[in-house]
This record gives structure tokens, sequence and C-alpha cells, in this order.
């Protein structure tokens, strides 16, 4: 009897999990401008250069099957037409040199003709002259920078970083973390600041990096382009329609690698011309008055949000940073040291580490994160107030 209790709860227990299973399953949903449920294609293409990746793909996959049908067929049919069953004998000859031209020529044939359906396409890809719109893209760890150089909103620039709550990353009260993470179908893949080009026209990407080598891949646009350290490589792509398009970084960057998704949201003209008048409002707004004296708390609380935008992935939350890779700002030297030399450091960051430079922050952003930085986690620096003047005159 007990036996027979047993194995009735173990099944109970195996079709409880099955139907957990299967319920989570279909819960999942496709991710808006992501991959899909059950997607078992390449991402649906936005524009003609991704069109013609998948095209190039899909030739290439029948050309091998083609060639494997071909090859596996001639070895079958040898094997059971020159078995010893039926009498064959093994040829006794040393060298074909017809044999010799037919395995030279043919995959030499095939080459060609796999480059020549390539050429075009590739040549395509390399084509970035005459854009309507130039983009600087810089890769940090671990977000993007976007600097629009050419074009409608020309002078835009800001950092784009992941959007995702670390509380939810971390799992920081666990079953409410596990709960959001199931309820937010762009986990993981969701930016603050996209960036934001208009329909139908040609942009040019500049891409860069700052620290290390990070890879901008944007699979609906046609986009992969390794960002490397001190130099320029460029792409290009349009986006035929409207709508939110998402990638990452393909290249493992460090610790933080696979919280840097990329997000491009392309806006009708109307609407792109809209969003670069209220961007460029945005930055004077963010930009402040220089002079302005600020209050020690007022300054903190600021300097607190401009840390959990920029700072939290290195140094955490806590201040303590990651052993062996980011230092501790709780206790730091630095951060109780000289007021200059905390300035400087923010400003042009430390060559031959991951301290990137921060400059593109206004004054009294970088102000602010500093002031907090010297007051949080027990610091009790001598400067512990730094006012934005100070900030303003050392970029001088």
């Amino acid at each position: 009897m007990a036996d027979i209790l047993k194995k009735g709860a173990l099944r109970t227990a195996v079709a409880a999990l099955a139907c957990m299973t299967t319920s989570a399953a279909w819960a999942v949903k496709d991710m808006p401008g992501g991959p899909m449920v059950n997607q078992w294609n390449l991402a649906e293409p936005a524009n003609a250069i991704a069109r013609g990746q998948i095209w190039l793909h899909e030739m290439l996959m029948w050309v091998c099957v083609l060639i494997f049908i071909g090859v596996f067929a001639v070895m079958f049919y040898s094997i059971w037409a020159h078995r010893k069953s039926r009498g064959a004998k093994s040829a006794d000859f040393h060298e074909s040199t017809t044999v010799e031209i037919v395995w030279t020529v043919v995959p030499f044939l095939i080459v060609v003709g796999l480059g020549i359906a390539a050429t075009g396409e590739l040549i395509a890809q390399k084509d970035t002259s005459n854009p309507d719109l130039t983009v600087k893209v810089t890769g940090y760890q671990w977000k993007w920078g976007y600097d629009y150089l050419k074009g409608e909103g020309e002078g835009v620039a800001f950092l784009s970083n992941l959007a995702t709550p670390r509380e939810q990353i971390e799992d920081r009260n666990y079953p409410d973390a596990r709960a959001k993470r199931e309820a937010n179908p762009t986990y993981l893949m969701e930016v603050d600041n996209p960036l934001v080009v208009p329909v139908d026209k040609k942009v040019r990407l500049v891409i860069t990096a700052n620290d290390v080598i990070h890879s901008y891949y944007v699979p609906r646009l046609g986009i992969k382009q390794d960002a490397i350290p001190g130099f320029i490589r460029d792409t290009w792509f349009r986006a035929d329609k409207p709508g939110v398009y998402r990638g990452a970084c393909t290249e493992l960057c460090g610790k933080d690698h696979a919280f840097m998704p990329i997000v491009v949201e392309a806006k009708s003209e109307a609407d792109y011309k809209k969003w670069v008048d209220e961007k460029k409002k945005e930055m004077l707004a963010r930009a402040d008055d220089p002079n302005k004296e600020w209050a020690l708390a007022d300054l903190s609380a600021r300097g607190e949000k401009v840390y959990a935008a920029n700072c939290v992935a290195c140094h955490q939350a806590n201040g303590k940073g990651v052993a062996g890779a980011f230092p501790a700002l709780e206790g730091s030297k630095l951060v109780l040291g000289k007021r200059d030399d905390h300035i400087a450091i923010m400003l042009n960051g430390k060559a031959g580490t991951a301290m990137a430079s921060f400059k593109g922050l206004s004054d009294t952003e970088l102000a602010a994160v500093i002031t907090y930085a010297r007051n949080a986690w027990g610091n009790k620096a001598e400067d512990n107030l730094v006012q934005p003047q100070a900030v303003k005159a050392a970029r001088k």
C-alpha cells in the first residue's frame, strides 16, 4: 500500500511539474523588435541588406545540401554496387588525370559561383557614401554612447544603458523579482535611451570603443561591426518602416557583457523631427547653470541618480566594487583624497584600466556624482561638496 501511495505521489508531482512547465512555456510571448517564440529561422529582415544576407544564407544552405546529397549518393552507390558479395574487384591503378581534373575544377567553379553571388551583397554592405545621417557609436563597459555628427539631429549626444532594474537581475526580493522578470517581455533587452533614426533614410554608423573590443549587432537591420579601441570602423543601414529593432554586443567584453543591449527605434520623418527638438530641449535642461550654488543634500541626491545610470555596473550599488576588477569606492583613497584628483579621473578616465572618461556628462552631473561618492557608504571626505564651477574650471 505504501509503495502504491509513493508511486501515486510521484506521478502527481511529475504531472504538476509538466503542467507548470507547459504553462510557463505558453506564457512566453514574442519580444517586440526581438526574437519570436519558436523562431526557427533568422530574424525577420527590415531592409534590403538584411534580406540579402538571408538570401545568401539560404542559397549557401541549399548548395551544401546538394553537395551533401551528391557526395553521399555516390558513396552509398559505390558501396552497394561494388560490394564483395556481388563479386566486385577493386581497380588497380595509381592515379587518374581525369579524376584529379574533375575534383579540382568542380570545387573551383562552385567557389567562384558563390563569390560572384556574394560580391554584390558585400559591396552594398560596405557602401557608406552619401548618408542622410551620421552617428558616432562608442562602446563602453557596459553601455553605448551616441553622438549625432551630421544630418538632422546634429549635436545630439547621449548614453544608452540597460534599463532593466538591477533588482530583477540580481534577484533581490527574489519572488517579486522573478514575477517581474516573467511579466517583462523585453527583460535584459531594453534601454533608457534608444538610438532614434528616421525611416527610409541612409544612416551611417561610425563605430569605435573606449576600453575593450565590443561588437555592434542588430540582426533585423543587417548590422554587425566590431568596435575596436583606437580604430574607426563604419557601417550603414536603412529602416524600411517604423518600429523597434533590438540587438546586443556580441563580443565578450567583461563581466556585464550580457547587460549591453542595443535598441534602434525608427520613426517617421515628422516624428523624428519632433524627437530631435525634444532631445535638444532635454539636453539644454540637463546642462543646468554651472554657476549655480547647490546645497549638499540636493547635489548628493542628484548624484545618486547619475551614479545609478553610469557607475553602478562596475562599482556596485553598495560601493564595494568587484574584487580584482573594479575598485571599491567605499573608503577609497581617491574618493577621500583631493577633490581635484577626483574631478580629473572623472573627466579623463585612467589609461590601462576600465575607468572611462565621463566628460560627456554635464558639469552639474559630474559635480553631483562626485559629491555623492564622497558622502555615500560612510565616506567622509574633507571636500565633500563639489560645486559645478569646479568641474567647469577643470575642463579648461
